[in-house]
């Protein structure tokens, strides 16, 4: 997912870390029961559930690999991931996240732990640790603020209420629509009144400490909204995901792909890569296929949209339709995410070496979020808002095995998508000098943050390369860069139409903008879709199956053995 931006400005070379089987219209096997569009973690886990109920299932992803923003890439020698810096709820504790891995990966897909202390929240001069463990966590920031034992206790206790709330949330989105207006009234009935305000709102009603306010919402750049603009519901969702600590899936991001797809071709289906959809071909109101951009039509029953509702109702479907259903209207109800960009980097000497940490850190210039964000959103030279740094290669216990003697650095910043759309027309690698030099100053830029916290890195950056949210369109087909899909703000919770099963007979939604962003919420939501289309009996079935499947003795072994070795 980059442009190339590294000391000598060679022109980029394609990763060689290739997930899925390259389409060719000879490849095809049909016919399908569905079809997928996109290999997104959504796309996948709804293609794997489906597969696991002898579903025959074709998953179309346009870019050369597959795993979405669950993918990873080489290139100098060096590998990144692209989206997953960490995740929750998959320690030894059966959590509905770690069974639905466990499931729809074979159980071939192994975590190891992050630091105990798995956020690090730096504003300003000042440090608060976020620390893996319910009484941990509120021992660490009792440190800071000792007169707030008591409503760091109350807003965990509301981290816990929303994840019931979220319960009844997913089964409405699961009900027929003409249920809707009967579900909804039921949740509102039930939910406390102030589950979809602001972030910030909320945690006012809990304490008048605007620096702690500050420290709980200090992971505000997983979901893209700062507090005041958020729903507490992602807020909490986010927090308590990682509440027990992060994780890091072993062998790199692109193992979760790698292990869910022998699961998809078990019964039959593949994970093409390079197979760009053109359109959703119809038959009257109900689906019947695809067109790929070769012109090749692939019939099936079913077609599961994991691009995102923007692309789905505007580009995949046909405007006619997309007007006659509703979705032209819908859309403007919701708006697109934040844009980002990344810098990867690579050195010449191993994480331990280095002494990188198994730590994230976010570095914010101040604690006024909103005001800082917005400032530099429209003005590029002010200082960058927030930084987030993450290090991949000393999460990964096997990173030294396949890159001997080497390391990498992640950082992410937010960024506005105007300041690129003069280059949007020409291709990727060969945007011009002038775009070039823009990527090489943001990289100093960052790279000033890095150095600041980690001086010992100055001079030993053997390689970087900067992705902007040029690079987010033309991967990951995003038209403004957006990372998280849509916003997450109280009105997009309120959209009763973000739910699977669409106005069309066939078709149907998933990924993050179904119920969440983050790996595990559009996992979440890839199960959704799946029992969406199974129904209640033969999608309860599934589910039996999902929290009482148990490995193989071999790769129980294995995995306990990983575990021993990872700590």
């Amino acid at each position: 997912m980059t442009d190339t931006t590294e000391k000598k400005r060679s022109a980029p070379k394609p990763s060689r870390l290739r997930i899925g089987r390259r389409y060719r219209p000879s490849r095809l096997e049909g016919p399908y029961d569905a079809l997928v569009i996109g290999s997104g973690i959504g796309g996948l886990t709804t293609a794997a559930m489906l597969s696991a109920t002898g579903k025959k299932v074709l998953v179309l992803e346009q870019h050369y690999t597959a795993g979405g923003y669950t993918h990873a890439y080489d290139r100098n020698g060096y590998e990144w991931d692209v989206g997953v810096h960490y995740i929750g709820d998959v320690g030894q504790h059966p959590t509905m996240t770690r069974k639905i891995f466990d499931f729809i990966s074979g159980h071939q897909l192994h975590w190891a732990p992050m630091d105990e202390i798995y956020d690090r929240i730096c504003i300003g001069e000042e440090q608060f640790d976020l620390r893996a463990g319910r009484q941990n966590f509120i021992d660490e920031l009792t440190k800071h603020f000792p007169n707030e034992r008591e409503n760091i206790e109350r807003y965990l206790g509301r981290l816990n209420e929303v994840a019931k709330s979220m319960q009844r949330l997913a089964l409405e989105k699961l009900l027929p629509s003409w249920c809707t207006p009967l579900a909804r009234l039921w949740r509102k009935l039930r939910d406390p009144s102030w589950l979809n305000k602001t972030t910030r709102e909320v945690l006012g009603e809990i304490t008048q400490n605007e620096k702690l306010i500050s420290v709980l919402t200090g992971q505000w750049g997983d979901n893209g909204m700062t507090p005041a603009e958020s729903s507490f519901i992602i807020h909490a969702l986010i927090a308590k995901h990682y509440l027990y600590g992060g994780y890091y899936p072993v062998g790199g991001a692109s193992k979760i792909s790698e292990t869910i797809i022998p699961q998809i071709q078990a019964s039959g289906g593949e994970v093409f890569t390079y197979a760009t959809v053109e359109t959703v071909l119809l038959d009257g109101n109900h689906v019947r296929g695809v067109r790929m951009s070769d012109g090749t039509e692939i019939e099936a029953p079913l077609v599961i949209s994991g691009a995102g509702v923007f692309n789905t109702f505007e580009k995949l479907l046909p405007q006619s339709a997309s007007e006659r259903l509703g979705y032209t209207r819908d859309l403007k109800t919701v708006n697109r995410s934040m844009s980002h960009l990344c810098l990867y980097i690579g050195l010449e000497k191993t994480a331990e070496e280095l002494q990188l940490p198994k730590t994230n850190y976010w570095l914010y210039t101040s604690d006024n979020y909103e005001k800082d964000m917005q400032e530099f959103l429209q003005d590029s030279s002010k200082d960058i808002p927030l930084t987030y740094i993450s290090f991949p290669s000393a999460k990964d216990p096997t990173f030294t095995q396949r890159y001997p003697g080497r390391a990498t650095i992640e950082i992410v910043a937010p960024a506005n998508y105007d300041w690129f759309t003069q280059w949007h027309e020409k291709p990727w690698g060969k945007r011009g000098d002038d775009y070039e030099a823009l990527k090489e100053a943001f990289s100093q830029r960052l790279l000033e943050h890095l150095y600041k916290h980690f001086p010992h890195m100055r001079g030993q950056i053997d390689y970087y390369e900067l992705s902007t949210p040029l690079s987010t369109d033309y991967f990951c087909f995003y038209p403004q860069g957006e990372i998280y899909g849509l916003d997450h703000d109280p009105n997009r919770f309120e959209q009763s139409w973000l739910r699977p099963q669409t106005r069309l007979k066939g078709l149907y939604l998933t990924g993050q903008d179904v119920m969440s962003c983050g790996v595990a919420g559009a996992m979440i939501s890839g199960v959704l879709t799946a029992q969406s289309i199974l129904g209640w009996r033969q999608g309860a079935k599934l589910m039996r199956q999902v929290f009482t499947s148990k490995p193989e003795q071999k790769g129980n072994n294995e995995a306990e053995g990983l575990s021993k070795a990872t700590g």
